[in-house]
């Protein structure tokens, strides 16, 4: 009987989640949150020490080769240094055991500083000051981290079972053999999306908004698709897009880009935005892609002051 040698085994890369970001935007939320999907969870750990862990091996009952280790770490890890650990995740991206992710979890200081009132503890840099002090000292000193994070929450809306379903939602439990591709449409006029990779403007066709029969409808509805689709620039402007996804997503695949998420907007997010993003989903399905699709305006009323000027 012919038997793999032992050296001859390949493991699948670990999955490493990096959560950071502002105290009290919920970090402890999103660990738990991971940790009740499978993921082994560490909160409050050294990130000069990840390659010391990552050598140990995995605990009892956790399957060789499906590890996902979720690490939090803020201003109050001890030698935290965000330089340091920028450096220390480079090490790990470079090479092909692990798929890294970092996750920045912002919320505005008005709701932070709400947030430390409401429960009365002080926060972390600012034991003997007003928590406002505390919370721009620690903006500044993450900077670098958001800058550089793959993905970026803003929990200042959210409530913790919010924040929880939303990181169910974004991360799905599964072990990630490629990149997770989220396609997504919104309302320029209702506010850019927090994070996304790339952002595609469909304001230049023809808006259903001002047509009867049209306005009370949405992208997903058979009319309003035809009434888009035969606006003469789409089908160049779909084909350049699609070519150009399909020409980017193996490469962010080949860089280990755990997560890729693609946006189009336009004025109110009902109509142009859903329908492209509904069409370039299931190009890039017929390409052998999985992507999901989220439409964050599709069912916002409809508001004639929103379309008036941008179109």
């Amino acid at each position: 009987m012919d038997q793999t040698a032992p050296s001859e085994i390949t493991r699948p890369p670990v999955q490493i989640m990096l959560i950071t970001g502002m105290s009290g935007a919920g970090k402890t939320t999103a660990l738990k949150t991971l940790e009740d999907m499978g993921w082994e969870m560490i909160d409050n750990f050294p990130i000069r020490l990840l390659e010391r862990l990552l050598a140990t091996p995995s605990g009892a009952g956790q399957e060789a080769g499906s590890d996902r280790i979720a690490i939090g770490f803020d201003t109050r890890t001890r030698g935290f240094n965000p330089a340091s650990v920028i450096k220390s995740i480079k090490k790990l991206i470079d090479g092909d055991n692990y798929i890294v992710t970092t996750l920045f979890l912002d919320c505005t200081d008005h709701e932070l500083e709400r947030r430390y009132n409401e429960t009365r503890r002080p926060h972390p840099l600012a034991l003997d000051r007003p928590a406002i002090s505390g919370i721009q000292e620690e903006r500044e000193l993450l900077a670098p981290l958001k800058r550089w994070a793959d993905q970026i929450i803003d929990t200042s809306s959210l409530n913790a079972n919010a924040l929880s379903n939303h990181m169910r939602e974004r991360f799905p439990n599964e072990v990630i053999s490629g990149s997770v591709i989220t396609i997504s449409s919104f309302g320029f006029a209702r506010g850019m999306p927090p994070v996304a990779d790339l952002v595609f403007d469909m304001r230049f066709l023809n808006n259903p908004h001002w047509i009867e029969g049209l306005r009370e409808q949405t992208g997903q509805d058979a009319p309003v698709g035809d009434y888009i689709s035969q606006d003469p620039h789409f089908a160049e402007a779909y084909d350049r897009i699609l070519d150009l996804l399909l020409m980017l997503l193996p490469r962010y695949v080949a860089q280990g880009k755990a997560y890729v998420h693609i946006a189009f907007g336009c004025t109110g997010g009902r109509h142009r935005s859903v329908y492209t993003a509904e069409r370039i989903a299931k190009g890039l399905h017929e390409a052998g892609f999985s992507p999901s699709v989220a439409h964050r305006n599709l069912t916002s009323r409809p508001i004639d002051a929103l379309e008036k000027n941008t179109g």
